[in-house]
């Protein structure tokens, strides 16, 4: 589903940057803010940077606690490992991340198996939701496990609405299961909705909040939930590599970001629209319309393919996503500018 980014020596530098919100580079005065962080052992719970990120976040949630991970896959995988067992079956929608973009990690570490859920949007109803639970047999998989992924990144960035999120998770609650929000893109969701984080967060058991995309922070993640299943989930990040040493030099870029790039994210949605307005009106694209930063156009079938397009751009010094055998997408964040998307937009203009 993903197109990975291939070095190629002979393009010219990369000017225009739109193929993920993860190639977001800290600002000076984050790298600042990280240069004079307090620090100390975070294995042994004695960085005073990571406790402080920590409490926020599960406040901002209204979790009763959190922990700090290098990456959302990593929160993702250790919320599977803490809530499941091996033989368990997680229901998702069919282009989830922890599908389509985490490796078969859940199936690799946890021994579960995903059920992909049908939807438009990359999300599913509780129709469907209810239609996929099935009364508990000896012969059949436990249902362990609900993920809602918020936004919906190849649903096009589309924002769960509260009520069928509240909706589902009360399903899945009702039905034994334990529930998880993916949240590498919540923060968007919260600005573009007018939804606060602790809403959206508590109808579901553990949740998370990646700093690494519009928030624009190098390195970091922190999953949020009970204060037992942060214990039992600390048993996993133990096991598999996640216990870090001073690592409050992280945790402070991830503090300043919340203090400094949350409302700024408007900026990336209004540039979204911008952008897919401007390629809207390029031959050979069918543009949808963006929600939060995520801009994706389907490549009619009688035109250039996804690659063709990629390819051009890059020559020009422009980064956008392969999608699949159809979609292109382009991402937009703190580094990218209105003139760049200008820029974009007279790009394919040329192209086309």
């Amino acid at each position: 589903m993903y197109a990975p980014i291939v070095p190629d020596p002979s393009a010219p530098p990369v000017r225009i940057n739109l193929y993920s919100d993860t190639q977001t580079l800290p600002t000076q005065a984050m790298r600042a803010a990280m240069l004079d962080a307090e620090v100390g052992d975070e294995q042994s719970g004695m960085d005073p940077t990571v406790n402080a990120l920590c409490d926020r976040v599960a406040t901002l949630f209204g979790k009763e606690a959190a922990m700090f991970l290098p990456s959302g896959t990593m929160c993702n995988e250790i919320a599977i490992l803490t809530l499941c067992r091996p033989g368990d079956e997680v229901l998702a929608h069919e282009t989830a991340h922890i599908i389509t973009a985490e490796g078969g990690a859940p199936g690799a570490l946890a021994g579960v198996r995903v059920r992909g859920l049908p939807g438009p949007r990359g999300m599913f109803s509780p129709a469907a939701l209810r239609e996929a639970i099935t009364a508990p047999s000896r012969y059949a998989a436990p249902q362990t496990l609900l993920v809602a992924e918020q936004t919906a990144n190849l649903g096009g960035g589309t924002i769960w609405p509260l009520e069928i999120l509240c909706e589902i998770a009360s399903i899945a609650h009702e039905a034994g299961m334990a529930t998880h929000m993916d949240g590498a893109r919540l923060m968007n969701a919260v600005v573009a909705s007018g939804v606060s984080a602790r809403d959206f967060a508590v109808p579901f058991d553990t949740v998370w909040l990646d700093f690494t995309k519009g928030l624009g922070a190098p390195l970091g993640a922190v999953l949020a939930g009970s204060t037992a299943t942060i214990d039992r989930a600390w048993h996993w990040k133990q096991r598999i590599g996640g216990s870090l040493r001073q690592a409050g030099i992280c945790a402070a870029g991830c503090l300043y970001a919340l203090d400094h790039h949350v409302e700024r994210l408007t900026e990336d949605h209004a540039n979204a629209k911008r952008l897919a307005a401007g390629l809207s009106q390029i031959g050979g694209l069918i543009v949808e319309v963006p929600e939060t930063n995520l801009v994706f156009a389907e490549v009619a079938a009688n035109g250039k393919t996804p690659e063709a397009w990629a390819a051009s751009l890059r020559a020009q010094g422009i980064l956008i996503s392969v999608m699949g055998r159809s979609r292109l997408r382009l991402c937009t964040h703190l580094g990218v500018s209105v003139q760049e998307i200008d820029d974009t937009i007279a790009a394919f203009a040329a192209i086309n």
